[in-house]
């Protein structure tokens, strides 16, 4: 099982993320609407703004602070 760090000592099991998106747009707004009312929103920013949103394959949403890139390279193993 491969840990990637998503911010305040915060990780996710980088083997079942299927996406990691940018939270700018009405679909991936509606998402985490949608997360929140059914009780799978996991928010991992600390008070902080939202930068990414990483989609589970256990259809757990996850908020982040790190941008986008950042996780993609720390799942690429640059970080």
């Amino acid at each position: 099982m491969k840990l990637v760090g998503i911010g305040f000592g915060n990780m996710v099991n980088a083997e079942r993320i299927i996406a990691v998106v940018s939270p700018e747009s009405n679909p991936v707004k509606r998402l985490i609407a949608t997360g929140k009312e059914n009780g799978m929103l996991i928010d991992a920013t600390q008070g902080r703004k939202t930068k990414s949103v990483i989609l589970m394959d256990s259809d757990h949403i996850v908020l982040s602070y790190l941008n986008v890139e950042s996780i993609d390279a720390k799942l690429e193993g640059e970080q």
